[in-house]
Formats: C-alpha cells, structure tokens, sequence
C-alpha cells in the first residue's frame, strides 16, 4: 500500500476541520503529511511528546492503554475517516495511550501548529472542538458502563457486531489477543464466549472468518 495525495475529503468530512474556509484548509493540508504503516508500526506511544493529530485515510489504528505489567487494553479501534491524538493540542502533556497500526495502513499527520493559529484567529471554531470531545465522553460513557453491566460473554457479543459493521460475513481485523484487549478479559474468556455462540448456532467461524446467524440473539446477549 502507498499513499498518494493527501484527500481532502478527510478534512472537509471530519468534526474538526469540517467548518472551516477553504483558505484555512489550504493551509492546513499543506502543512500535513502521509505516512505508509506496516502492521504492528508504532505512530506514538504513551507519554511520547505530541506535536500532532491523525486522520486516517485507509487500514486499521488501535488505541491501547498498557499496565505497568505491560497487559495491553485496546480502548479504541481507528478506520477509514476516524481522527484522533488531538489531546496534546490543548493541553500539552504526554501522550495519554499508544497507537499502533493493526493491517497496513495510510494516515495523514496535521502539525499542531497551524491548528492553533486558526482558533487564535477565530475562536467560534472551538465549539467543534468541543462537540468532539463530548461524543469522545459520551464513548467512554458507554464502555465504563459496559464493563460494569454487561459481562464477558456480552461484551464478546457487542464487540463482534462493531466489528462486524451490520454486515453477516466478516474477518476479524485483530489477533485474539487484541479482541481480548478489546472486550477487557483473558484470551481463554473470549474464546470462550465465541465458543458458546458458535455452539448456540448464533455465529459460525471459518479462521480468522466470521459469519453471523443469529443476529437477533447475539444483539440480545449484547445487552
């Protein structure tokens, strides 16, 4: 995978760069840059020193936080038009987790700076800022009360249909040692879990290929 010119449409359908003139995202493009990831490339890792934000523009980016017993949690999944790393723009600390490439990928790299100069010049566009970070609340919302209310054998359920994007036949983008990360458990936990949909008849899996049958029911155990 290569990647070519840097896409506009990223930026124009992005939260954060969709309100902006056309000379303002001139600008903005021309300060920004590819980069081709092979999997398992490390774009920053945790309290790394941010000077730049992401959109990705094709493949897969995994948000993980680590524990000091180097267990790895995925918190987030980034795919085609997804932003993030924008934390360090307001606040200047260190980076708040890693993000690593999972399949190759293409991602553009926007520089703070020249970020900042927009919302010196015009403050107004801050209210798309905040927009964003409040859907990023409202995610986390929901994944702190998933791990309270749902078990393991849910959480398993509600990840497999995300990745799945309503579609009935899927591969799935991670090792199962990611998926884990993914649902918060063991590997042998969510093993487990698909273990027991695919015995019910709600999912059948081919590898690494997934299909599912019973939807109804598996939305059902996501509850």
């Amino acid at each position: 995978m290569t990647c070519e010119m840097i896409d506009r449409t990223l930026f124009v359908e992005s939260m954060l760069f969709g309100k902006i003139t056309e000379t303002e995202l001139e600008v903005i493009v021309k300060a920004s840059d590819k980069k081709n990831l092979l999997r398992g490339d490390v774009l920053f890792r945790e309290n790394d020193k941010p000077n730049s934000l992401f959109l990705v523009e094709s493949g897969r980016i995994a948000i993980v936080n680590k524990s000091f017993i180097g267990k790895e949690s995925v918190v987030a999944l980034m795919e085609n038009g997804d932003l993030f790393g924008e934390m360090g723009l307001f606040d200047n600390r260190g980076r708040s987790a890693e993000a690593r490439a999972l399949e190759e990928s293409c991602v553009i790299e926007v520089p703070f700076e020249p970020i900042k100069k927009l919302y010196e010049k015009d403050p107004s566009q801050l209210w798309e800022v905040v927009t964003m970070l409040v859907d990023r609340l409202r995610n986390m919302d929901e994944v702190l009360a998933d791990s309270v209310f749902l078990d393991v054998t849910g959480r398993t359920a509600k990840r497999l249909l995300e990745i799945s994007d309503n579609e009935d036949e899927f591969s799935l983008p991670v090792t199962q040692e990611e998926l884990a990360g993914m649902v918060g458990a063991s590997r042998e936990r969510v093993n487990k879990a698909i273990a027991s949909f695919i015995k019910l008849g709600w999912i059948e899996q081919f590898d690494r290929t997934y299909r599912i049958t019973d939807r109804e029911q598996l939305t059902i155990r996501s509850r």
